[in-house]
C-alpha cells in the first residue's frame, strides 16, 4: 500500500505541474520506476554488474578445471580384466 501511494503521489505531482503530453508522462513514469528500482537494489545490497561479471568468469574457470580433473580421473581408472 505504501508503494502504491508513492506512485500515485508522484503521478498527481506530474499532473499538477502540467505535463500534458503522453511522451512526457511516459518518460516521467519511467524515471520514477527506475529510481524506485535503484532504491530497492541499494537496499538489497546486490553486486554491481562489474562484480557479477568477474564472479561469473571465476566460476567458469573453476568449472573448466573441475571438468578437466574429472576427465583425467576417468582416464586413470582402468577396469580389471576378468580371467
Amino acid at each position: 500500500m505504501k508503494n502504491s501511494k508513492f506512485v500515485f503521489n508522484k503521478l498527481t505531482k506530474i499532473f499538477e505541474q502540467g505535463l500534458i503530453t503522453s511522451k512526457d508522462l511516459g518518460s516521467e513514469i519511467l524515471s520514477i520506476l527506475k529510481s524506485k528500482r535503484d532504491e530497492i537494489v541499494f537496499r538489497m545490497k546486490l553486486t554491481s554488474k562489474e562484480e557479477f561479471e568477474v564472479l561469473l568468469k571465476r566460476v567458469e574457470n573453476i568449472e573448466k578445471k573441475i571438468s578437466l580433473l574429472q576427465e583425467k580421473s576417468k582416464k586413470k581408472t582402468k577396469r580389471a580384466k576378468r580371467s
